[in-house]
């Protein structure tokens, strides 16, 4: 099981019926942090850091605790149109979407990363997009 089949099902449990068609929001998440079957978890962590969250992203591609991030930066960093129309395609409203977020955001660049990187754990510069 990929990356992308993880935060789909913590997605789906999170949402509880409202994502239960795993393709629809498998197809949220490929449009929000990715292109077509594919995460692209260091362009997340990327802007993250633009945004100003670097110590987030950080601990999340550390071997440490994972620090929180709010459901308003999650919403920041995605882009309020992006989440709206996610929300709408999940059958959700955008904090319900944005609550979930937040949980498997975090699970998703830790089981890709280890020592502080994303390529470390998964073999080098294919880390942009798996």
């Amino acid at each position: 099981m990929d990356i992308l089949d993880l935060a789909v099902k913590a997605l789906a449990n999170n949402l509880g019926d409202k994502a239960s068609n795993t393709e629809a929001a498998r197809g949220v998440l490929s449009k929000l942090v990715g292109r077509g079957d594919s995460l692209d978890l260091a362009g997340l962590v990327d802007n993250l850091k633009e945004k100003g969250l670097g110590s987030i992203a950080d601990s999340w591609l550390g071997d440490g605790d994972n620090k929180e991030i709010t459901a308003e930066q999650v919403k920041e960093v995605l882009g309020e149109e992006q989440v709206a129309e996610a929300a709408e395609s999940l059958g959700t409203d955008k904090n319900e979407l944005l609550d979930s977020l937040k949980k498997v955001f975090p699970q998703m660049v830790d089981k890709s990363s280890k020592g502080g990187s994303l390529m470390d754990s998964i073999g080098g510069i294919a880390a942009r997009f798996f």
